[in-house]
């Protein structure tokens, strides 16, 4: 099973300030969508209102094939609403309309195994509000030999958050088998501006050297339309990003980690072994790797743009119905 924990709101997409489309979303809660389309047993546990559009978000879900057991719907309270408006080069810039502070988990949670795959990130990781819920999950989902993928993805409205947070984050990373996040995600964590000029891949190796690898030997930084950085204690390799065409770059981070993970998680069943087994074999090279899967980090990393480069090519927030039949073939 692979299991996000994350927030849910409604992205209402607009272009030219005139609104395109609204569809459920939320950064898990869009790779999660892609996960189920592609054919993989999920569940996401969230947060959803007692509202018409909560209503609709566990009715997507259940068309998507993730199961909704693990939404909590709150009485009494309204679902989240994002705004995305589309500049000229389609990258989106947020409003949002949610009170983090009201946040609350209640109802059935998941228990976890050692091929199951936990997909977590964003404020709700964090939030004080639930984070005894949320760490508590985190570290029996850690106990019990699951995967752990956090996406940092920290934004610049919760900057202010930062100093009553980072301990969350920090522990995030420790519990975590994998980190990945943005040049923009670290350059805020870290107060770290060189991370967004043209040094970048020198400010990566020492971002991953003071700060990340303390914690967690395996780094993915993206940056955008940019290289994807990979570091782990035996490998450094940086990976161009295509240039295409798109028409919304809304969830293409999401997706890329929906798209590593479905690779990591087919190749696991393949393989016969868990999904964290798999992950720390390849990452840390030499005698351990399985025979054949010196390059499996590069076939992780290159399905993530896959599905990255689809969702840039519509105005969903995850992969297309079409992508998703070609993968269950």
């Amino acid at each position: 099973m692979i299991i996000g924990i994350g927030e849910t709101v409604l992205d209402i997409i607009f272009k030219n300030d005139q609104p395109q489309m609204s569809v459920p979303g939320g950064s898990t809660f869009n790779a999660i969508i892609s996960l189920g389309r592609a054919g993989l047993p999920c569940a996401i546990l969230t947060e959803a209102g007692s509202d018409h559009v909560g209503d609709l978000t566990c009715r997507y879900l259940c068309d998507n094939g993730v199961s909704d057991r693990f939404v909590y719907r709150r009485e009494g309270v309204k679902s989240h609403i994002s705004l995305a408006f589309l500049n000229e080069r389609n990258d989106a810039c947020y409003q949002f309309y949610k009170d983090h502070a009201s946040v609350s988990l209640g109802g059935e949670l998941p228990s976890f195994g050692k091929e199951d795959i936990v997909l977590f990130g964003s404020f709700f990781a964090v939030n004080p509000a639930i984070r005894e819920v949320v760490g508590r999950l985190l570290r029996d989902a850690h106990d019990a030999g699951a995967a752990l993928y956090y996406d940092v993805n920290f934004r610049a409205p919760h900057r202010a958050d930062l100093p009553r947070v980072m301990g969350n984050i920090e522990e995030n990373m420790r519990l975590s088998t994998i980190v990945r996040g943005s040049t923009e995600d670290f350059s805020l964590l870290y107060d770290m501006p060189s991370l967004l000029g043209p040094s970048a891949e020198q400010a990566v190796d020492r971002l991953y050297e003071e700060r990340i690898r303390p914690l967690c030997p395996i780094f993915i930084c993206t940056s955008g339309a940019d290289s994807i950085y990979l570091r782990t204690p035996s490998l450094r390799e940086n990976y161009p990003v295509a240039q295409i065409p798109t028409l919304s770059t809304v969830g293409a981070g999401d997706n890329f980690n929906a798209g590593f993970i479905y690779a990591l998680a087919r190749m696991a069943e393949n393989m016969s072994c868990s999904p964290k087994q798999l992950l720390q074999s390849v990452a840390l090279i030499g005698e351990r790797v399985p025979e054949g899967q010196d390059r499996g980090l590069e076939s992780f990393i290159s399905s993530g743009q896959l599905f990255a480069q689809d969702v840039c090519r519509q105005f969903g927030n995850s992969i297309s119905p079409e992508l998703a039949a070609e993968l269950k073939k």
